[in-house]
């Protein structure tokens, strides 16, 4: 179940920091039991938001909240997602949606399964439903309304077929056009910024150093762990690869060098302005275009996360059209 309840209850940490923690703090039961929006008369509460503040962050359980860079967005984009919910839950309800017993019986089940002990179990639902289990049921038939009616208004209308797909494919060559790349790794030796002739002719030095070990290398392994011990540019913490580079994104020096070189060779210095470089060329690919069935199945899924989330909005703005929602 994508909404409703959680696995997790709050307390308060130090300065004043939500965090997930068991307590019975009566001053933190009323904290989130704070209204924080009322949605065509239905109040949500400060713990609704907080429970989808740790869905958008879960890291904050481990670091003593929210960033505070980051936290006015997180609870903006958590504020519209319960309304959003609760829109969508009235709807299910204007709709009469049903749930077979069976379906909500084996969803409180798997529920239950989510707790380690029954004391972990008990210690829930004496705090996040006041220990009543027909708030809990009604919690998890909540979530399977809003589940049963996004799947009818976004999942399945999101649905991209084969056909789908290739016709989009078919319609947006550039799209799937495979510029001339290169993937590369190098060793760049730099001399400091406004270097003296003495410091010129000292990374000079070096950089023939660095190409007399390269030459020795036996395969990209080789090549990368020398990377990481010689060369001064931000790639060799990742053994000097680049991965593959278009072309047209290369220094010129480079690109010329690039294109009298065989995969697995070692190109000599290439000044690249002050820098002295060191290419080792892994593999040239040339221009062309995917095929359709090397892209079929995540053209697929990336149509329909685009369509899903469309579908999503357009629902969002429908319901909130003939709503009133006012925060508190």
């Amino acid at each position: 179940m994508r909404s409703g309840f959680l696995l997790f209850v709050f307390t308060l940490a130090p300065a004043g920091v939500i965090s997930a923690q068991t307590s019975n703090d009566l001053l933190v039961q009323r904290l989130v039991g704070q209204p924080v929006v009322r949605v065509n008369g239905s109040v949500l509460t400060q713990r609704d938001l907080l429970r989808e503040m740790f869905s958008i962050f879960p890291y904050a359980r481990t670091h003593n909240g929210f960033p505070k860079a980051m936290e006015a967005d997180i609870r903006k984009g958590a504020l519209q997602m319960i309304e959003f919910e609760e829109l969508v839950y009235q709807e299910a309800l204007r709709r009469r949606l049903t749930l077979a017993p069976e379906k909500l019986e084996r969803a409180q089940a798997d529920f239950r399964k989510q707790f380690s002990t029954e004391a972990d179990y008990q210690s829930y639902l004496k705090t996040e439903v006041n220990g009543s289990l027909d708030t809990l049921r009604k919690g998890i038939r909540r979530s399977l309304l809003i589940d049963q009616m996004l799947k009818t208004e976004v999942a399945d209308r999101a649905v991209v077929t084969v056909a789908g797909a290739k016709a989009f494919y078919d319609q947006n060559p550039d799209r799937f056009r495979i510029p001339e790349s290169y993937t590369i790794q190098t060793i760049s030796i730099l001399p400091p910024t406004n270097a003296t002739p003495a410091q010129m002719k000292e990374a000079a030095n070096r950089a023939s150093v660095a190409l007399r070990q390269a030459g020795a290398t036996k395969g990209y392994s080789d090549f990368g762990l020398l990377a990481e011990k010689t060369s001064d540019d931000d790639f060799r913490v990742n053994m000097g690869d680049h991965k593959a580079v278009e072309r047209g994104k290369l220094p010129p020096p480079i690109a010329q060098a690039l294109l009298t070189m065989q995969p697995g060779q070692i190109s000599g210095l290439i000044r690249v302005d002050q820098a002295y470089t060191i290419v080792r060329l892994n593999n040239h690919i040339a221009a062309g275009m995917q095929s359709f069935n090397d892209v079929k199945d995540s053209l697929r899924k990336q149509l329909e996360k685009e369509k899903s989330e469309q579908l999503r909005q357009a629902l969002n703005k429908r319901l909130r059209a003939a709503a009133k929602v006012e925060e508190l």
